[in-house]
């Protein structure tokens, strides 16, 4: 009876090995979605249609984008970690999805054991900006004054957990100041209240930012990058600035589940990589200063696994309660 049951257990499982063969040799058989967990019109909705836009050309296969916000970009994260794991469902997103786990109980994921990092979309480069009403041009002058009125300022916060929290955490640390936390979802709607002087403070996008610093409605103080960037020569860098350990420059990356069938991740990774490689591609990137940078799945496993370990320990050092 035993060999009867194991000759039937050891049949099923060459025919869920041969179905998902199958299904990794025809993959993509049908559309895609990519889930976009913050507002439309944002630099991961940007930085995900450039790719999908090519890499539907190079499959001939529709990827749908989708923006699911809302509290944090908890729900389009949750939402894929709940999807199957055949390649169809894949998600973009900046640092919150490997460390929202660390500030919410609730959270409904756990960033190693769920996700698998399919691709490196960008590193994003972000800029401190205040509105011009404020009066101030330089980040010792901000500091000054945030240190004169401990509280009073206003910092618009796109959402706790995403690349632009945890990097002000970082410098509101390094600086020693105290700002109030205002949120918002997503930096668009944070970024008009700045520009009526709502909020004193925020670290955005440079492909956002640079409209309105170009228009004059608001400053640029310091660019959270190795080296200056050419849209802005005479911003320094916030080492230069006098913060180095203010110095952060977060991974935008693609995840899919985790059991997603290993052929299936080679060939994402594999379209991916070449999308970053297109001349189109590139030049879109580069416009906005956001550069790409191809990698292989065990690359990015290590690194994914680096910034989680990374970020955690700024949660931790910061001293928010989870909640």
């Amino acid at each position: 009876m035993f060999r009867k049951f194991a000759g039937v257990a050891a049949a099923a499982a060459i025919i869920l090995a041969s179905g998902a063969a199958l299904a990794a040799e025809n993959f993509p058989s049908r559309p895609i979605h990519l889930i976009v967990p913050y507002p439309a019109g944002g630099i991961v909705d940007l930085v995900g249609r450039t790719l999908t836009d090519r890499i539907s050309r190079d499959w001939n296969q529709s990827i749908i984008v989708e923006a699911k916000p809302g509290a944090n970009s908890d729900i389009g994260t949750a939402l894929a970690a709940r999807s199957a794991p055949d390649g169809y469902t894949w998600i973009i997103t900046g640092p919150a999805l490997l460390v929202n786990p660390t500030f919410y109980k609730d959270a409904a994921w756990d960033p190693i054991r769920d996700f698998k990092c399919v691709g490196v979309a960008v590193w994003n480069q972000s800029v401190a900006v205040v509105p011009k009403a404020l009066g101030v041009t330089t980040m010792k002058q901000f500091i000054d004054l945030a240190k004169s009125k401990p509280g009073q300022l206003n910092f618009g916060n796109p959402g706790v957990g995403s690349s632009i929290d945890l990097t002000a955490r970082n410098l509101f640390a390094a600086a020693d100041i105290k700002l109030t936390n205002v949120g918002y979802k997503g930096q668009p709607p944070a970024l008009l209240d700045l520009m009526s002087n709502q909020v004193q403070f925020e670290i955005v996008s440079l492909a956002l930012a640079m409209p309105q610093i170009k228009s004059g409605a608001i400053v640029p103080l310091a660019v959270f990058t190795q080296d200056r960037v050419k849209t802005l020569p005479d911003t320094p860098t916030i080492a230069e600035a006098g913060y180095p350990g203010a110095a952060y420059t977060p991974l935008y990356g693609i995840y899919a589940p985790a059991k997603t069938p290993e052929p299936v991740l080679k060939s994402i990774n594999e379209a991916i990589n070449k999308a970053l490689a297109a001349p189109d591609v590139i030049e879109r990137l580069s416009r906005a200063d956001i550069p790409g940078k191809p990698m292989s799945l065990e690359a990015l496993a290590g690194l994914m696994k680096e910034d989680h370990e990374r970020l955690t320990a700024v949660v931790k050092a910061s001293g928010v309660k989870q909640q």
